[in-house]
C-alpha cells in the first residue's frame, strides 16, 4: 500500500474489509475496481491492482485540504475551491485553522459561502507559501480589514493584508530561525523591510 500520509495501513483495511467475503483478494479488487465507492475521510480515492490471486497494490490518494474551520463543535475542512470536503471532531495538526470568516452557507460538500468570494485566493496563496516554507502555523485569522495574522506557537506574526504573501513569509521564515525560542508577537503590517517584535510576557 502507499501514497496516504494521514493513515496506518491497518486502518486503511480495515475500512475497506468490512465483511468476511473481503477477505478474498479477488473479491475485495472486484469490489473496490467496479462496485463501490470507497468512502473515508480525508481520502479522495483508493485505486486496486490486482498482482496474483493473493495479493493487490493499493494506491490511495489524500484529500487535498487548505484549511479548516470550526462550526458547532466540529472542525469541517475545505478545499482549494472552498468546497467542504469532510466534517469531523477531529482536529489535523497540519491544516491550519481559519477564523474572522463569516458564512452565509454551509453544507457539506458544498462551496463554502463567505463574506468575500477573494478570501479564498488569499487563503490558497497563504497555505501554499505556509507549505513552501514549512511553517507550522496553527490558526490564519482575518481581522475586519481583513488583515491577517498568523499563529506559529510561541510566536504570533502580524502580516497584514497584501496581494502576495510569499515575500513576507520568507522574511518570517529567517525571523523564526532567529527567533529560536523565544515568545514574541511580530508586527509586520508596515512592509517588508522592517518590523517590530515584542516579547510575551508571562502571566506568571
Amino acid at each position: 500500500m502507499t501514497g496516504t500520509t494521514r493513515y496506518e495501513q491497518e486502518e486503511i483495511m480495515d475500512r475497506l474489509i468490512s465483511t468476511e467475503i473481503d477477505n478474498n483478494t479477488l473479491i475485495l479488487y472486484l469490489k473496490y475496481k467496479y462496485f463501490t465507492e470507497v468512502r473515508i475521510p480525508f481520502v479522495e480515492k483508493v485505486s486496486c491492482e490486482l498482482v496474483d490471486k493473493n495479493s493487490l497494490n493499493i494506491r490511495v490518494y489524500d484529500k487535498k485540504i487548505i484549511g479548516c474551520i470550526e462550526f458547532m463543535g466540529d472542525y469541517l475542512y475545505f478545499d482549494k475551491d472552498g468546497i467542504i470536503v469532510e466534517s469531523t471532531s477531529k482536529r489535523l495538526n497540519d491544516i491550519p485553522l481559519v477564523k474572522g470568516l463569516k458564512y452565509q452557507k454551509i453544507v457539506l460538500n458544498e462551496k463554502l459561502e463567505v463574506q468575500k468570494e477573494e478570501l479564498f485566493d488569499v487563503i490558497l496563496n497563504l497555505t501554499q507559501q505556509i507549505e513552501k516554507r514549512e511553517l507550522e502555523v496553527s490558526t490564519i485569522s482575518f481581522n475586519k480589514q481583513y488583515e491577517v495574522t498568523l499563529d506559529l506557537g510561541d510566536i504570533k506574526a502580524m502580516i497584514g493584508k497584501r496581494s502576495t504573501y510569499d515575500e513576507i513569509l520568507a522574511k518570517l521564515k529567517n525571523i523564526i530561525i532567529e527567533a529560536e525560542g523565544k515568545k514574541l508577537t511580530i508586527d509586520m503590517r508596515a512592509g517588508t523591510d522592517y518590523f517590530i517584535a515584542k516579547p510575551e510576557i508571562s502571566a506568571d
